[in-house]
C-alpha cells in the first residue's frame, strides 16, 4: 500500500450530467460519478474488498510483493483471482492491478443501481457511459504535450482506462516514459498492461517497439505511448486536440 498522494487532477473533471462523490478507506481514495449518489452503497463495498485483498496477503504475503505473476489457491477472494489473472500475460506482479480490480469490483456492484459509472483511482479509470466522454492523458508538466490530449470513449460499453508513468505518480514503473496509457475491457487488464509496457519505455526508439507489441496483444484494445516529444497510438481508439 502507498501513501496519499494529493489527486489534483479531480479539478479538471466534469462529467456532464453525473453525480460525483468520493470515498475513501485508509489509501483507497476513490471518486465516483454516477446517476445518483451512491456513496454508502461504494463504501460498504469498498469496505468489503479491501477486508478480503488484506486477509489474504496476510496468508499469502507473496502477492503483494512479487513482481512477476504468481499462482494463488483456489479459496483465495474473487478481487485476488481478477489481479492474479489479469497480470498473467503482462507479466507483473498482482499489485500492478490492484486499482484496476478495485474499480472491477465496485462496478459489478454498482453497475446493477446505475446506468452510467465513472470510477477514478488513483488515475485509473473505469468507464461506462451513455455518452461519449473524452479524458485528458496528463504527461507532466515538462512534457510539450501536457494536458493536451484527448482520449475518446464510445458509449455502451465498459472500458478500462489506465496510465503508467515513470516520471509522474507514486506507482512502480521500471521505466521512464512521460505517458502509457492503456484502454482495454477491464479496469484490472488496463491497469495490468500500463504498467507492463510502460516497463519497456527507456528511450525514443522504444515508443515503436512497444506499440509493434501491443499490437498482437489481444487484451488491450488502444494504447498511447508518450516520451518526450514523441507520441505514438495504436488500436482502436481516437485521440483529439484539447
Amino acid at each position: 500500500m502507498t501513501d496519499y498522494v494529493e489527486r489534483f487532477y479531480r479539478k479538471m473533471v466534469k462529467p456532464a450530467g453525473l453525480i460525483a462523490f468520493e470515498v475513501k478507506i485508509k489509501e483507497s481514495d476513490l471518486m465516483i460519478y454516477a446517476n445518483e449518489d451512491l456513496s454508502s452503497l461504494s463504501y460498504s463495498l469498498l469496505d468489503k474488498e479491501r477486508r478480503n485483498l488484506e486477509a489474504y496477503i496476510r496468508y499469502n504475503s507473496q502477492f503483494q510483493e512479487s513482481l512477476v505473476p504468481i499462482k494463488i489457491d483456489d479459496f483465495a477472494p474473487p478481487i485476488c483471482k481478477i489481479m492474479a489473472e489479469s497480470v498473467k500475460k503482462a507479466g507483473v506482479g498482482p499489485m500492478a492491478a490492484v486499482a484496476g480490480a478495485v474499480n472491477d469490483c465496485l462496478a459489478h456492484g454498482l453497475l446493477a443501481k446505475t446506468a452510467e459509472l465513472i470510477i477514478e483511482n488513483g488515475g485509473d479509470l473505469l468507464i461506462h457511459s451513455l455518452k461519449e466522454r473524452v479524458i485528458a492523458i496528463y504527461t507532466g508538466e515538462n512534457s510539450p504535450f501536457k494536458t493536451h490530449i484527448g482520449l475518446l470513449i464510445s458509449p455502451g460499453k465498459t472500458y478500462g482506462v489506465a496510465t503508467s508513468s515513470g516520471k509522474i505518480g507514486h506507482s512502480l514503473s521500471f521505466g521512464e516514459a512521460d505517458a502509457v496509457t492503456i484502454v482495454a475491457e477491464s479496469s484490472a487488464l488496463a491497469d495490468a498492461w500500463a504498467t507492463s509496457i510502460g516497463n519497456l519505455i527507456h528511450s525514443k526508439k522504444d515508443v515503436e517497439k512497444a506499440l509493434k507489441y501491443c499490437e498482437n496483444i489481444q487484451e488491450i484494445i488502444g494504447v498511447v505511448v508518450v516520451f518526450q516529444d514523441v507520441l505514438g497510438v495504436r488500436g482502436d481508439i481516437q485521440l483529439i486536440p484539447l
